[in-house]
């Protein structure tokens, strides 16, 4: 029997939409027929490619300037989603930073900022969006990365943080698992996008095409597992293909 790769008239939320993995998830999910509320700061890209969505897609986009280290902000994109679209199936929680590298000459208002976004913001969505997605037995996808399985010798405050989103969403999924609810973690290692290399340049500017992994890829992955009906994805992994060489 064929598996179904379909989202018709399901809901989902994409947080840091942007850009990068995030729009790209935006774009898979909408050409699989689901309804997107799109979630960052940047309002003008939001409604920008809210706009591109249902002129490709035949969707509706809901842009929802989100900044997710509000906790009211973010509890406010997920009623908002939900009284637009009737309820709420996916919630990818995919906006995070990175800033700086070495301990010892990281500022305190980095070290915070990294805690802020890539840890209390996935908290704040997936809290306010648990009873949502319950109610219609969807998914929680959380972006995690190979900083978050694999220790290294830079930027280990990022890493970390990555680190708590994949042992969060694991005992997240302990919780709610038997409710019926689908949890992912996907991890990306680089990935070409807007994305800050601890050197201050972008991923997009350091990797040539197929140096790298594509935000394409990643969001290929995110709506595989959105797709899911009678199972969940646990975890899935995109590494280069030359990423443990010399481990």
């Amino acid at each position: 029997m064929a598996v179904n790769d379909r989202l018709d008239g399901r809901t989902a939320i994409v947080t840091g939409a942007s850009s990068g993995i995030g729009a790209e998830t935006c774009r898979a999910l909408a050409a699989r027929g689901a309804n997107v509320a799109l979630a960052a700061r940047r309002e003008g890209r939001l409604e920008e490619l809210a706009d591109e969505l249902e002129a490709d897609h035949d969707v509706e986009a809901l842009a929802v300037p989100t900044d997710v280290v509000e906790e009211a902000q973010v509890a406010a994109l997920v009623d908002e989603t939900v009284e637009t679209f009737g309820g709420l199936d996916v919630l990818v929680n995919n906006a995070g930073l990175g800033r700086g590298s070495d301990v010892e000459e990281l500022s305190t208002d980095d070290y915070r900022t990294m805690q802020e976004t890539n840890v209390d913001g996935v908290f704040y969505a997936t809290r306010a969006a648990i009873p949502h997605v319950r109610e219609r037995e969807g998914h929680l996808i959380f972006v995690g990365s190979f900083a978050g399985q694999y220790p290294r010798p830079f930027n280990p405050v990022y890493a970390a943080t990555k680190w708590w989103v994949r042992g969060f969403a694991k005992s997240v999924a302990a919780q709610v698992g038997e409710d019926g609810v689908g949890v992912t973690i996907v991890n990306p290692s680089e990935v070409r996008t807007e994305f800050e290399t601890t050197d201050g340049d972008t991923f997009a500017e350091r990797f040539e095409p197929a140096e790298a992994t594509e935000p394409e890829e990643v969001a290929e992955a995110i709506a595989f597992a959105a797709t899911r009906e009678r199972s969940a994805v646990a975890e899935l992994d995109l590494f280069r293909r030359d990423k443990f060489a010399g481990f």
